[in-house]
């Protein structure tokens, strides 16, 4: 199963608080290219596919708040390309604020199985990439399902659509891959992932 080739990236419930702000510091010190660099790759292509695709992992998806969208390689074989994330942290950035942060690389992989596993052509819409400290309080205000130390301020959660599939599938699908947290919001139509510990809500 997945969740058994990167258990030992997922934190226990516990150490998840210090962990996240570690990593939140990390971030900030080392920058996207240094974290990109760093990171191990959340699943490596078996042989067939790697040579069907030259090694190559695309993801494409839109920014509903802005309009903005990223299409291309972010990754081939086991290396994360800096330029795409640069791209990518752009267009996944807090548009309240317009804060970039840097994404974690292993979110993409996620989403990229996904989208594979679904079968799907069109682009994933996204609701919610980075979202900065003052804009997670300012949700959890006046939101609810918010949590208050959010891992989409570490760079690590989506919020997204598939165009043409149902949010319930999506869930589903997201779940059995057992890669981290997912959660189902059904009246608001979005399904949130993350890369933290394989759990699952439905809010």
């Amino acid at each position: 199963m997945l969740h058994k080739l990167i258990s030992e990236r997922f934190f226990s419930k516990s150490d998840t608080d210090d962990a996240l702000l570690q990593q939140r510091r990390d971030f900030l010190k080392y920058g996207a290219v240094g974290i990109v660099s760093m990171s191990v790759p959340l699943l490596s292509a078996s042989p067939a596919e790697a040579a069907r695709s030259k090694g190559a992992w695309k993801v494409a998806f839109r920014n509903e708040h802005t309009g903005e969208s990223f299409s291309g390689v972010y990754r081939v074989g086991d290396k994360y390309l800096p330029d795409a994330f640069e791209r990518i942290n752009y267009v996944l950035r807090d548009f309240r604020t317009d804060e970039v942060f840097p994404m974690d690389p292993h979110i993409l992989d996620i989403i990229t199985i996904l989208h594979k596993k679904m079968r799907a052509k069109e682009p994933f819409h996204i609701l919610s990439g980075y979202r900065s400290p003052k804009t997670n309080a300012m949700l959890k205000r006046n939101t609810s399902g918010v949590a208050s130390n959010s891992f989409h301020m570490y760079g690590q959660a989506l919020d997204i659509r598939l165009p043409g599939k149902s949010t319930r599938s999506l869930r589903n699908t997201a779940q059995n891959l057992k890669a981290g947290g997912v959660g189902y919001y059904p009246r608001s139509n979005f399904v949130h992932v993350d890369t933290g510990k394989p759990r699952s809500w439905t809010s």
